[in-house]
């Protein structure tokens, strides 16, 4: 493992946690695709039981009209103690707050005494109901406004924020945003966050055919659900016919009318260039160099911060980081390190 500052940003000070695969557990391919495949989920069960148990829907208000779907899990809730802390989960693009690494990190934070909040974006989950227009990733405001509601309800939880992929990139702008949102943050934390959005994409176009025919088939089924739930606002038609998520991406770009173009829409996302210069949280991304998705070589891209730390291992596929098949990550032992050290410190 290699745990370094990349490019000048501050190294991570937290003690190295050994991840060393080896192997078909080195396979990045076998990393990105078993951990979340469904034959997980009945081993999981048992160790997300008492976290699912203690789950309270919600709908969060975000402001201007928005509303996404959220599920709480408080240690009073399970007859514990009151925790002091909440961490809110953050999900990958087409992924839920049910995913099953988010309730894989969910579990094992709710078993160290924080309280969960899984978050589920825009049209993501069982929410395409919830709100007229369609997800995309630059509506980060909602995702803020989300953040915010939460603290106001629960005004004696410290909040840390994490994510993966896609969800990931959210909380890192969110964290850049909390000062002048008037969010309280303790800690963020992105596991194999997406960097460079046209990077993301190109890497998909050129990569293994399973990544991008995943993602688009996934990007189909949802319009085709928003379209249901909308027949009169949507018509989906177009975008149904392209066979490439950057020709889907650009034609839903002018249904989105609030970029120029393509170039505009995946810009506006981007952590990298000086979108994280002025974090003022301390913030943490766990990546591997070998992940199909996320080309670690924009790492280099990401402006110089005191407050970001970034941690490289070789091997990790895209968000996976398995080193047994029912139990934990690597990367959830590693936020929970994290979280443990924010607390501590207090």
């Amino acid at each position: 493992m290699t745990e370094s500052a990349v490019a000048l940003h501050t190294s991570d000070t937290l003690s190295a946690i050994d991840f060393a695969p080896s192997g078909w557990l080195a396979n990045a391919h076998f990393q990105s695709i078993v951990p979340s495949l469904s034959l997980r989920r009945p081993l999981l069960s048992k160790r997300a039981k008492e976290l699912l148990a203690a789950s309270d829907n919600q709908i969060v208000d975000c402001g201007d009209g928005v509303r996404l779907l959220g599920h709480y899990s408080s240690q009073a809730a399970a007859g514990k103690p009151a925790a002091k802390d909440l961490i809110i989960l953050l999900h990958g693009w087409e992924g839920s707050a049910e995913s099953i690494y988010v309730l894989s990190l969910g579990s094992h934070l709710f078993s160290l005494g924080y309280d969960i909040f899984r978050l589920n974006f825009r049209d993501h989950g069982p929410s395409h109901h919830l709100n007229e227009e369609i997800f995309h990733s630059c509506r980060l405001n909602e995702v803020v406004g989300a953040v915010q509601a939460i603290q106001r309800s629960y005004p004696d939880k410290r909040v840390s924020i994490a994510g993966f992929s896609l969800g990931g990139n959210f909380a890192l702008r969110v964290a850049a945003k909390a000062s002048q949102a008037g969010i309280k943050l303790e800690r963020a934390a992105a596991v194999c966050p997406v960097l460079r959005p046209h990077s993301t994409m190109e890497v998909l176009e050129k990569g293994w055919w399973i990544y991008h025919q995943y993602f688009i088939n996934k990007w189909k089924r949802s319009l085709r659900l928003k379209q249901k739930h909308f027949p009169k606002r949507h018509d989906f038609g177009e975008a149904l016919a392209q066979t490439t998520i950057r020709d889907m991406t650009r034609v839903l770009v002018r249904t989105f009318g609030e970029f120029a173009d393509m170039d505009s829409y995946l810009n506006g996302y981007a952590i990298t260039g000086n979108a994280l210069a002025n974090l003022e949280v301390q913030s943490h991304i766990l990546i591997s160099l070998d992940d199909p998705i996320i080309p670690s070589h924009d790492l280099q891209n990401l402006a110089s911060s005191p407050q970001l730390h970034v941690t490289t291992i070789p091997h990790g596929g895209h968000c996976g980081f398995m080193d047994n098949f029912n139990k934990e990550s690597w990367a959830d032992r590693r936020i929970a390190k994290i979280m443990l050290e924010a607390r501590s410190a207090r």
